[in-house]
């Protein structure tokens, strides 16, 4: 279910995380080849995703239940 980011904070392996606007949150790593997203290391390049949309697993997971 797409919802909106709303913030980000870094879990304790300082690995940086969406916080959603329902509630749920969703790692965003920069890990390439795997995961390119070089915005997460900047504070301009998270505030930019800011208001963006990411498909939360855990409300498709609750739908489903």
């Amino acid at each position: 279910m797409n919802k909106k980011i709303s913030g980000f904070h870094q879990d304790e392996e300082l690995h940086w995380v969406a916080d959603l606007a329902c509630g749920h949150s969703q790692h965003v790593r920069h890990n390439p080849p795997w995961q390119s997203r070089p915005w997460t290391q900047t504070e301009q390049g998270r505030a930019a995703m800011v208001g963006q949309i990411l498909d939360c697993r855990k409300c498709d997971d609750e739908i489903v239940t």
